[in-house]
């Protein structure tokens, strides 16, 4: 199998990488958060580069790319902690362009490729926890038009989004609805996550909203695969950043007159992570590469890569901070706030125990071996 990427691919990861580097360090990260953990004019950046149309057909305005070229933003998006939500602008591109009516298609893809709008999933409840199957939220219809009452929490930017993906009951059966934040019965309490970034607990009160798909839990799943392999993506990229400013770090650190990547046993520290890390990239290839596989075989290929990367991200970060010494631990030094990214990246779409649940629970009689 050829893993090498095309040189379309190479430019869109070097176009990216130059954002990143040069317009969105760690200065102009601190300042974000300081800001409120989002920054619309950063945002709109990224749709300068065309990359809020990457899943969305050329058709409405977008780039008409696939799962591979997500890949490859997310990675280097990793790599600077970018805050705005880009992996949320990915889920609704996709499921708007794939499960939506025409009307709503018209509607939203051309302003969400042009990054005029941005539009959020809100599918998190607080007794549902991980398992996006359980709703509470309440879809009711009168006279053609839909109406929305419903709490979702941790929104990603939800006081910023302009409208939202919400899964919610109707006659019994999960559906999708895109609900406009300044519509009526939509309120919104914002808040700084632990990584810096920003969401949002929704509320709605008979909200108008519009249908999306009454076939709802398959187009859900499909989201929650989208983000998850987005997460890995992105994932990967603060790994790989984390593990070269350790590098960095080690080689210019001196204990007892050497520098401490001198120490055998430090090295072997390093080669670990270094393990993990790859361990970690060869997943998010796979999650990526079966986004397009039928549905269940895609939800055991995502379930198993996000278990892997959970441990990796463990691992990376948690070595990361103890190779530092107190300095990692510092508000003032990136190691710390790696660190938390990838704590925050490893509970998003599911931590890792919920992951290795979703393994076991998807095995089939062979486990694995064939008969």
């Amino acid at each position: 199998m050829d893993f090498d990427f095309t040189d379309d691919q190479e430019s869109l990861r070097d176009a990216v990488r130059k954002w990143v580097d040069k317009g969105y360090d760690f200065e102009r990260r601190g300042s974000i958060v300081k800001a409120g953990g989002f920054s619309r004019e950063a945002y709109g950046e990224l749709a300068a580069l065309g990359l809020s149309g990457l899943y969305i057909p050329e058709d409405d305005g977008g780039l008409g790319m696939g799962p591979v070229e997500g890949m490859v933003v997310m990675e280097e998006l990793g790599r600077g902690m970018v805050l705005e939500p880009f992996a949320q602008t990915l889920i609704a591109g996709a499921m708007l362009s794939g499960y939506a009516p025409e009307a709503v298609k018209s509607d939203w893809l051309p302003k969400i490729a042009s990054g005029e709008s941005l539009v959020v999933l809100a599918y998190q409840e607080r007794a549902a926890r991980y398992q996006f199957d359980k709703c509470e939220a309440k879809a009711t219809q009168a006279q053609g038009a839909w109406a929305l009452t419903a709490i979702k929490n941790i929104v990603p930017s939800g006081d910023q989004a302009d409208a939202f993906i919400v899964p919610a009951m109707a006659d019994g059966q999960m559906a999708l609805f895109l609900v406009e934040r300044t519509a009526a019965g939509v309120n919104t309490r914002g808040y700084v996550t632990q990584d810096g970034a920003r969401a949002a607990d929704l509320t709605l009160d008979n909200a108008p909203a519009s249908l999306i798909t009454l076939e709802g839990l398959g187009a859900l799943a499909h989201a929650i695969d989208i983000g998850i392999a987005a997460v890995c993506a992105e994932a990967v990229g603060v790994m790989d950043k984390t593990l070269a400013v350790t590098v960095e770090y080690m080689n210019t650190r001196k204990q007892f007159g050497v520098v401490i990547s001198s120490f055998q046993a430090l090295r072997h520290r390093v080669a670990d992570m270094k393990m993990q890390l790859e361990l970690a990239r060869s997943m998010s290839y796979y999650a990526s590469l079966k986004l397009n596989a039928p549905a269940e075989e895609r939800r055991r290929a995502l379930a198993r890569a996000k278990y892997q990367l959970g441990v990796s991200m463990r691992f990376v970060g948690q070595q990361a901070v103890q190779l530092h010494g107190g300095i990692g631990m510092t508000d003032e030094y990136i190691v710390s706030h790696y660190f938390k990214k990838l704590t925050q990246l490893e509970m998003t779409f599911g931590d890792t125990l919920h992951q290795l649940g979703e393994v076991s629970r998807q095995m089939q009689d062979t486990a694995g071996v064939f008969a």
